[in-house]
């Protein structure tokens, strides 16, 4: 490990010393009613629980505890500039909110252990639904908003909810999404049929209700606050599901990511203070979406169990108005510390590479900036920081661990940054590399990236009423291990560097090559805004790579010469046995409405595989306009 005056190598050595009393400690950041009789039980669940036989409640740690002291402060902070509509919410005026929707629900029949399915877009009562179910114990599953009815309607068959709380519509930039003909669909070609909706009806699309199905938010919230009925916070076991996830399966079957209540605060506490360096009081911003894991974790229930204010962006990084976006709202309430995806700031560079924009706006109060979601390519962190002049922190985690892995621990104290690489393992992490049989590799070999077992607090401890499929699908290609499906290197400072997802990584005449590396060489090129490398299928060396690249704004050169250099450059730094020929350019890429890359997609066209469209995917027009451009390609 380099040398450095970071806390980190001290406290990561005490939390491999001695886990439980990490984890102890870290606990005494969070309310319980009752405390863990076991820090942790190896003999429960799949691979051990955290904190068994302790009691608590998600909800009154986010919200109600905060109010005797910080009751007049924000908690939450709504901008949405597609409606024009700006919104602060108090702690004291979240609690009321909160628990008045919480009896609303109970109304409904929803007890303690039942499910209750989230479909609403980025609005504040989509947080305050989530933290109504956390208030009673209900088990609450967020899809995302304006997902299709195909999609709605497996995720209801599996969570089997007694209730859905939705709202009429979401609004995008060019269109209003109605949500509820979307579920109505859902509902109807779904084998189980939830008791009741609760509709918010938004001004821009109001939506037909059913009779003695459907109800109205507005109304029955309003009532409940008038008689002053507003439920209380109801205990439940640290081990209990918080929230189930839906995250993409291989079989087409989405898998439900559970998460549970205590370990999960205690992961989150914990990083907010030593990972993101977030204070009590300030303003957090995770520009990401409710129906993400992101959402999840930075957006509600980590900003505001440590008391800061969160906000809720119904907007775009450009477009909404402009790529001054991101910096009208750090200026204007006065963020500290942002969250977002490497996607967005390549729009943002793409759209503004001069970062004009930035301008016409005082970041003064600006601490930090932090990527995660999709690899962030080293170009696009160097300009970060040309332009913020703030630490750019790339961090590694997932879905099913709901907060980071790998990161650059700001409130520790920074360790130096190497480009490319998201820095080193958070405690509760025992992260390695390992070959095909599942043998460590040494210093800067490609492998699989894999956790040793136990998971830390916060991680998922199955998946919802499937443990053999959580088995299977984690823990079986590394016995003792939690396969990321991640490929990637640890180098001699034990900085990890995730090169792509180990179905990226390609095989070219017997060479095996990451399209990760190639996308860095490909980000490098002056004239390059974004990229995606993929592997074609070819006769004679099994895969050959295939590089896309969408140019910045105001580029003089012609499509064909910047190819002609990208293949080039590609040549020269990774050299002949790369066999790299391909590069083409396109307007756009296709990618999820969370701004990943859909590579996967991609490869199907180009090998001429059957595929059906991702149900996550932000414009399906765009698969077409990739198969135009590889026509007499290959």
């Amino acid at each position: 490990m380099i040398a450095t005056a970071s806390r980190y190598p001290e406290t990561y050595a005490a939390w491999k010393a001695d886990p439980q009393a990490f984890w102890a400690k870290a606990a005494e950041a969070i309310d319980w009613i009752r405390p863990a009789e076991t820090i942790f039980d190896p003999d429960q669940g799949v691979y051990g629980r955290w904190f068994a036989g302790a009691e608590c409640n998600t909800c009154w740690n986010a919200v109600d505890r905060h109010v005797p002291t910080r009751g007049a402060q924000a908690a939450i902070i709504y901008d949405s500039p597609v409606t024009g509509a700006k919104r602060t919410l108090t702690y004291a005026e979240l609690r009321d909110e909160v628990a008045a929707l919480a009896t609303v629900i109970q109304d409904l029949g929803v007890r303690k252990g039942d499910r209750v399915i989230v479909y609403m877009p980025m609005i504040p009562e989509a947080v305050v639904a989530m933290l109504a179910c956390a208030r009673i114990g209900a088990i609450h599953s967020v899809v995302f908003g304006g997902f299709a009815a195909k999609e709605l309607a497996t995720r209801i068959d599996d969570a089997s909810p007694r209730l859905v709380l939705a709202a009429s519509c979401g609004v995008e930039p060019s269109r209003v999404v109605a949500y509820k003909p979307l579920l109505d669909e859902a509902i109807a070609i779904s084998s189980h049929k939830p008791e009741a909706v609760l509709l918010l009806q938004r001004a821009e699309c109001a939506a037909a209700m059913q009779a003695g199905r459907d109800h109205d938010w507005a109304v029955a919230t309003s009532a409940a606050k008038a008689a002053g009925r507003f439920a209380a916070c109801v205990p439940v076991a640290a081990t209990d599901p918080l929230y189930v996830l839906y995250t993409s399966g291989t079989t087409g079957k989405p898998k439900g990511v559970v998460r549970d209540n205590g370990g999960h605060m205690v992961a989150l506490a914990w990083s907010m203070a030593n990972l993101y360096d977030a204070r009590p009081g300030e303003v957090f911003w995770a520009a990401s979406d409710v129906g993400w894991v992101v959402g999840h974790s930075y957006i509600v229930y980590a900003p505001l169990l440590v008391g800061c204010t969160t906000v809720v962006y119904e907007g775009k990084p450009v477009g909404t108005p402009d790529a001054g976006a991101f910096w009208r709202m750090i200026s204007e309430y006065k963020i500290r510390t942002l969250f977002t995806a490497p996607t967005a700031f390549r729009a943002i560079k793409k759209e503004d590479p001069g970062a004009e924009h930035l301008k016409r706006y005082d970041l003064g109060g600006f601490r930090a900036l932090f990527l995660a979601g999709e690899r962030a390519d080293p170009d696009t962190v160097k300009w970060a920081e040309d332009i913020l002049g703030v630490p750019v922190i790339d961090h590694w985690w997932q879905t099913e661990t709901g907060w980071p892995i790998v990161g650059d621990p700001l409130g520790l104290g920074a360790l130096p940054v190497k480009h490319g690489s998201p820095t080193v393992a958070m405690p509760g992490y025992d992260v390695q590399v390992v070959d095909e049989g599942g043998h460590p590799v040494g210093p800067n070999v490609m492998g699989s990236v894999v956790i040793k077992l136990p998971l830390p607090p916060g991680c998922l401890p199955t998946l919802w009423q499937a443990d053999d499929r959580f088995r299977e699908s984690y823990l079986a290609a590394f016995p003792g291990f939690y396969s990321s499906s991640d490929a990637g290197f640890i180098d001699e400072d034990g900085y990890l560097f995730i090169m792509g997802r180990t179905d990226d990584i390609i095989n070219v005449a017997g060479h095996r090559l990451s399209t990760g590396g190639m996308e860095e060489v490909l980000s490098s090129h002056p004239d390059v805004a974004e990229c995606a490398v993929i592997g074609v299928k070819d006769a004679l060396k099994g895969e050959q790579p295939c590089g896309f690249v969408v140019l910045k704004s105001g580029v003089s050169k012609s499509p064909l010469e910047i190819e002609k250099e990208i293949v080039k450059l590609v040549r020269d730094r990774i050299g002949p046995v790369a066999a790299f020929k391909v590069a083409i350019t396109v307007n756009r890429l296709p990618k999820t409405r969370s701004g990943k890359i859909l590579r996967g997609a991609m490869k199907k066209i180009a090998d001429g595989d059957p595929f059906t469209t991702p149900a996550t995917i932000d414009d399906p027009a765009v698969l077409d306009e990739i198969a135009a451009a590889l026509e007499g390609k290959f």
